[in-house]
């Protein structure tokens, strides 16, 4: 990020980045699949045959509590006939219309589909199978004191899963009144902060909440057979992440200062970015062992062009929010295509390996490292693109014989077949995190040469005299104590510059 950054100092005023839009779903284990149902209900000597009635028993108190709770609050309650009606719309406009500033908004109560159970021959005996059937939930919104605008839905039928949906902009909004620092806040994002560490630092403070207790508490007061007394006892919910949405806005100057640089972006991420670049970018790896699907998509909504890549279920996407912020946001709708590092059992032992990610929010902080890098890495590649100007301008730098520190160089050719190869090579998306070896290049350009030793002896020479070359010219750098070499801000504009002139159709550059 630290590239991009550097490149549009002067228009960028600061970055915030942290928890967009957060999904917390909550399951009774004990209950949430066929044999748990059984033993459950054997637990409460209640027959097979008498689960309907059961379920419409526990089903007909979840209903009255919530009818209870609007009219003990003073709220509206309200029974939707079509599901396909926008809720948040409906609340929002009770809030607005009842001036409501603080605490329940109002409760919604629609038909929906949902997974429940049945009971089916299996072999000589009955059982549970789940399937899928239609039953009411229950929306409850809320104006909370600390997380602002959020609502809970609840499954009115077993096994009573529910939902809490959150929004850490939201929750920053709140966070800033309380500590008395200026901002201004338009839709979902913030064109201003006066007090960006600080603003970062409340943020971070969501990573770091003892979740279990806070949606325990949310799920209390709306599920009235979480209480203690309650016949049966359920026991308290099992939270997962069901999507989380992180965000880094970058917040410029004015509208002026992002539209100018915008569509460049924008199209550089339409046509540039490969599958191998989106890959690389939300941390998956990109050799052939990957045969999951890789996709790419633009969008123009109200606010302007929104470019959208998805790695199977999970993805990133840019977009412009209210004409100043640039917003990079990578959603996770699936970890356990990530890793995370942790202490597993193997063979009696406890040992610490890396293992799939979790879906439970224990993994909470694996998650915020995953899209916080994954933004940061989407950004670094935008840095090559560049204001509009004379491709001579970037181009005739490097046309030229140099000599550092008395020896010479030659000049560069960008737009030759041999040397945009090698542009190519380096400035692929799998390399621009930690860097290029001269064994990358080496067998991008020349891997019939790996089977013999003779030859790879010479074509790593060849190798390490190209990078000195480009060393010499400023568009690569060495790191220090390894092997590795990465871009410089010159070599990505030249480089790009390059490959995009030689790339160019010859009808677009006589228009």
């Amino acid at each position: 990020m630290k590239r991009f950054l550097d490149r549009y100092s002067d228009r960028i005023t600061g970055v915030v980045e942290g928890f967009d839009r957060i999904l917390f779903r909550g399951t009774f284990r004990n209950i949430s699949n066929g044999r748990g149902l059984e033993r459950f209900l054997c637990s409460q000597h209640i027959r097979f045959k008498d689960f309907g009635k059961f379920a419409e028993r526990i089903t007909n108190v979840v209903s009255t509590h919530a009818k209870e709770m609007a009219k003990r609050e003073g709220r509206e309650f309200h029974f939707l006939r079509s599901s396909q009606k926008s809720k948040e719309e409906i609340a929002r406009e009770i809030a607005e219309r009842n001036q409501i500033k603080e605490g329940l908004v109002c409760v919604l109560a629609c038909v929906e589909p949902c997974q429940s159970f049945e009971i089916h021959r299996d072999g000589g005996g009955f059982r549970f199978f789940s399937v899928p059937r239609k039953c009411t939930y229950f929306y409850f919104y809320y104006l909370d004191a600390e997380f602002g605008w959020m609502h809970i839905r609840l499954q009115s039928w077993l096994p009573l899963q529910i939902q809490v949906c959150l929004n850490g902009r939201e929750y920053l909004a709140r966070a800033l009144k309380r500590e008395g620092i200026g901002y201004e806040q338009r839709d979902n994002c913030f064109v201003r902060i006066d007090d960006l560490k600080r603003a970062q630092q409340l943020l971070d403070r969501l990573h770091n909440r003892k979740w279990e207790r806070v949606l325990g508490a949310w799920a209390r007061r709306v599920n009235p057979w979480l209480a203690p007394k309650s016949k049966p006892q359920l026991h308290g919910y099992y939270w997962t992440m069901r999507q989380v949405e992180y965000a880094t806005d970058v917040i410029f100057r004015d509208a002026a200062a992002l539209d100018e640089i915008y569509p460049a972006l924008a199209d550089h991420t339409i046509k540039a970015f490969s599958s191998r670049d989106v890959l690389r970018f939300l941390g998956r790896r990109t050799n052939s062992s990957f045969n999951g699907e890789v996709q790419s998509n633009y969008r123009i909504r109200i606010e302007g062009l929104c470019v959208k890549h998805w790695v199977e279920e999970n993805s990133i996407k840019i977009y412009n929010k209210q004409g100043s912020v640039l917003r990079i946001e990578t959603t996770i709708n699936n970890p356990i295509r990530f890793r995370v590092r942790r202490e597993v059992t193997r063979q009696g032992r406890k040992v610490m390996r890396w293992v799939p990610m979790r879906k439970g929010i224990v993994d909470l902080k694996r998650r915020v490292d995953l899209c916080r890098a994954a933004n940061g890495r989407y950004l670094d590649a935008l840095a090559v693109v560049g204001e509009p100007k004379p491709s001579h301008r970037i181009l005739d730098e490097v046309s030229r014989r140099i000599e550092v520190e008395g020896r010479p160089y030659r000049a560069l050719h960008p737009v030759s077949p041999e040397e945009s190869r090698l542009f190519r090579v380096i400035m692929q998306g799998e390399f621009q995190t930690q860097g290029i070896r001269n064994q990358d290049v080496r067998r991008a350009l020349e891997p019939e040469a790996e089977s013999d030793p003779e030859k790879r002896r010479r074509s790593s020479a060849r190798t390490t005299r190209m990078l000195r070359l480009l060393c010499a010219h400023k568009l690569i750098y060495k790191l220090p104590h390894n092997n590795y070499y990465r871009i410089a801000k010159r070599g990505h504009e030249v480089m790009a510059t390059a490959l995009r002139f030689r790339d160019c159709e010859i009808a677009l550059l006589a228009a």
